[in-house]
C-alpha cells in the first residue's frame, strides 16, 4: 500500500534546514500547514564572532584529523562540549512550541508535529560556506593530515509527546519515520563531499543520550566510516574468492539454518547474527538486494514498518525484573539501532542496507563495559551466546 506523507520545508532562525514530515490527514492534504516561522531572536549561525577584545572572527566548523596508526578520521567537535544534556521536561527543545508562548527556546516551531527533521544545532559535522575543505599538514608535519569534517548532522523526531515510544505510536508512524529516512538520505547522498549517510538512534542514559524525547539522528559523513571500510573489505574479498556478495550470503546462511532467525516475512528477516557481540542484539535485513532506505518499495516499507516495532518491543521484554513486593516487569533496554547503507559512487556494489539493534544491558542492574580486550585491543568477548538471545528473544517476541 502507498502511504501519504507531506513534507514541508522551512528555515530555522539562524539559518538551519527544518522539514515537517506530516501524515494527519488534514496536513497530507494541505488543508492545514505546520508553522514555517521561527521567532527566536537566534543570529545567523555562520555570522562573524567577537572575541573577548571586541575582533570579529570568522565561523570555523569542526575539524577532523587522520590517524596515522589505523587510517581513521577523527572528528574534534569541541562546541559540543555545551550542548543541551538532560533538561527537565518544561526545556525540552525538542517538545512543540508551547500554545501562546512568545518565545521558547525548543527547535520546532509548531505547537504541534508528526514527525519532523532539522539540522543539529551543535553538529559533530558541518559544511561553513566558502571554507576550503583540503586535506593540509598538521603542524606542518607531513606524517598528520586535517581538514574540515564538512558534513551534515540532523535530528529526527519521531513523535511530539515526551512520553511516548515508537512501539506506542504504532505502524503508521513508523511508516512516516521510514519515509523521512529514505528522503533524507536520498538528500544527503547528493551533497558535494559527503560519502555516507548514517540514520541511527541512540535510546538510553546507559548509552549517552542526552535528550529523552523519542528522537534519532541522521549523519553525512565526508569519509566512509571505518566500520563500513571493514564490511567493504571482507565484501570485496567474499566476492574474490567465491563470486558471492557477504551480505546476501550471511542472509541466505542464517535463514538455512534457522537457529537464530527471530521473524521471516515476506520481505524481511531479522536475526541474531552468529557472531553477535552485543549481550541483545539483532540484524534486521531486506530479502531483496537494496543499497539504500530509499530504495525499498512499498511492500517492503509496510512490511517493516510492523517488524521493525515487533522488534523493539521484544528488546524491551528481554529482561524480567521484580521488585520488592513481588511484582513482575520488564527492564526497557538502553540500545543503538543502526542503518547500514551502501556508501557514495563506486563503493555501492559490495554492500547492502541492512539494520543492526545492539544493547549494553546484559542483565538488569548490570551493563556491558568495554574493557582492556575489547578498547585496547579490539578484541571482543562476550559473555552470552548467540543462541541463548535467540532463545529468549523467540520467548518474547509478539507477546
Amino acid at each position: 500500500m502507498s502511504v501519504k506523507v507531506r513534507k514541508t520545508a522551512t528555515k530555522l532562525a539562524d539559518g538551519r534546514d527544518l522539514f515537517y514530515f506530516d501524515d494527519s490527514p488534514e496536513y497530507v492534504s494541505g488543508e492545514k500547514t505546520r508553522r514555517l516561522d521561527d521567532p527566536r531572536p537566534l543570529k545567523d549561525r555562520f555570522a562573524p564572532i567577537v572575541d573577548e577584545d571586541g575582533n570579529e572572527k570568522p565561523v570555523t566548523g569542526p575539524w577532523m584529523r587522520l590517524d596515522p596508526l589505523t587510517g581513521e578520521w577523527v572528528v574534534m567537535a569541541s562546541h559540543r562540549m555545551n550542548r543541551t544534556h538532560l533538561p527537565p521536561a518544561d526545556a525540552n527543545p525538542l517538545a512543540p512550541a508551547r500554545p501562546g508562548a512568545a518565545y521558547q527556546d525548543g527547535e520546532i516551531p509548531a505547537t504541534d508535529y508528526d514527525v519532523v527533521v532539522f539540522e543539529n544545532r551543535f553538529p559533530s559535522l558541518m559544511v561553513v560556506p566558502g571554507q576550503d575543505r583540503e586535506v593540509v599538514d598538521l603542524d606542518g608535519e607531513e606524517i598528520w593530515k586535517t581538514a574540515p569534517a564538512a558534513g551534515r548532522c540532523e535530528v529526527i523526531c519521531f513523535g511530539p509527546k515526551l512520553e511516548e515510544n515508537l512501539v506506542q505510536m504504532g505502524p503508521k508512524r513508523m511508516r512516516t519515520v521510514i519515509e523521512a529516512w529514505a528522503d533524507r538520505t536520498q538528500a544527503l547522498e547528493q551533497m558535494e563531499g559527503v560519502k555516507q549517510v548514517f540514520c541511527f538512534e541512540n535510546h538510553g542514559e546507559a548509552i549517552g543520550v542526552s535528550l529523552h524525547h523519542p528522537h534519532g539522528q541522521i549523519y553525512a559523513y565526508p569519509y566512509i566510516t571505518p566500520r563500513t571500510a571493514t564490511m567493504l573489505r571482507q565484501a570485496r574479498k567474499h566476492r574474490e574468492e567465491t563470486g558471492g556478495n557477504l551480505l546476501a550470503d550471511i542472509l541466505a546462511a542464517e535463514l538455512r539454518s534457522g537457529r537464530r532467525i527471530i521473524d521471516e516475512t515476506e520481505h524481511w528477516a531479522l536475526y541474531v547474527p552468529a557472531a553477535a557481540r552485543w549481550p541483545v542484539e539483532m540484524h534486521l535485513a531486506p530479502k531483496r538486494d537494496v543499497k539504500a532506505i530509499y530504495e525499498l518499495n512499498d511492500a517492503e516499507r509496510e512490511d517493516l514498518a510492523h517488524i521493525y516495532l515487533k522488534m523493539l518491543a521484544a528488546g524491551n521484554k528481554f529482561f524480567e525484573v521484580e521488585d520488592e513486593a513481588g511484582n513482575k516487569s520488564y527492564l526497557e533496554i538502553p540500545y543503538v539501532m543502526s542503518w547500514h547503507q551502501a556508501p557514495v559512487g563506486e563503493e555501492r556494489e559490495d554492500l547492502r542496507l541492512h539494520m543492526q539493534l545492539h544493547s549494553v544491558q546484559r542483565a538488569p542492574g548490570k551493563l556491558k563495559y568495554l574493557g582492556g580486550s575489547e578498547s585496547g585491543m579490539g578484541a571482543w568477548i562476550s559473555d552470552t551466546t548467540p543462541e541463548k538471545i535467540a532463545d529468549r528473544l523467540r520467548e518474547v517476541y509478539g507477546k
